[in-house]
């Protein structure tokens, strides 16, 4: 039992060692291969890493094969090889997560090869770049302009192509993003009691984005803005924003009549009535 024990412990470390030679050989094998002025061995090189760190999601294989890509890059252009080389650099940025060289090496791939069969996924990909680098709703909001803008020129240039589903996906997601900003900027005038305000953004709200999800919400809450800019207005101007407030109601029932802010909406209009009975 004691010598298995032992000769178990050897076959172990036995093996950690081989795997150690194996990765220094390995290492050692690929720094040589920076250095070397070979280029046909290190466009093989950088493609099978490339293939296999998409494969396995390696990141380190995908970095190493990067490193070979932008050394034999310039050494190819103008060959047949060129295409598929720029097209494997711009793609290795993007796989690596790094979004904002993707894209610019995707807008140069398309601008050498406009005519290639790697067009359309260029295309996307550039734009599905600028998707990742959106940041969430509350911060500025400049990135998911340009996204929305690229996934639309891609969505013109290939009406039925590949990608067609998932653009359409991260457009709709980026609207919605926009949405929710402007959205939340009227809803916080509301909750700050700048009531005027309010009523505008929501306004402009209601009248820009007529198919978002947060409609509803939005008709509430420029009925409430005005319900509450009216009752704590001055005598002379209270009737006139009282009529405006039930005017915001009439629209909310329009739309809703059996929405979920119904009850609040009734118990507010009461307070509405009876108080345009004293003018």
């Amino acid at each position: 039992m004691y010598f298995c024990q032992m000769f178990l412990r050897i076959m172990k470390k036995g093996i950690l060692v081989l795997g150690l030679l194996l990765m220094t050989v390995s290492c050692s094998e690929y720094q040589q291969l920076l250095k070397s002025t070979e280029t046909a061995e290190k466009y093989t090189a950088a493609e099978e890493l490339y293939n296999e760190g998409k494969a396995e999601d390696s990141n380190k294989k995908l970095r190493k094969s990067l490193r070979l890509l932008e050394q034999i890059e310039p050494e190819f252009r103008g060959k047949p090889q060129g295409e598929r080389l720029v097209f494997l650099l711009a793609d290795t940025y993007y796989q690596l997560g790094d979004y904002i060289n993707a894209p610019f090496q995707f807008q140069r791939f398309l601008q050498l090869y406009p005519n290639s069969q790697k067009a359309e996924e260029a295309t996307y990909k550039k734009a599905s770049s600028h998707y990742y680098m959106s940041p969430r709703y509350d911060l500025d909001q400049t990135d998911t302009h340009k996204a929305i803008e690229e996934l639309q020129v891609y969505l013109n240039e290939y009406p039925e192509g590949e990608f067609v589903e998932s653009a359409n996906e991260k457009a709709t997601e980026l609207r919605i993003k926009l949405e929710k900003k402007a959205y939340e900027i009227a809803k916080q005038y509301h909750h700050t009691e700048f009531y005027k305000a309010a009523i505008a953004s929501f306004n402009n709200f209601i009248s820009d984005y007529p198919g978002s999800p947060f409609r509803e919400d939005a008709y509430y809450y420029r009925f409430d803005s005005a319900y509450k800019l009216a009752i704590n207005s001055f005598q002379f101007l209270m009737e006139e924003r009282l009529e405006e407030a039930k005017e915001f109601y009439k629209a909310y029932k329009k739309y809703y009549p059996e929405g979920e802010y119904i009850p609040q909406l009734e118990d507010s209009l009461s307070e509405i009535d009876k108080r345009l009975q004293n003018f």
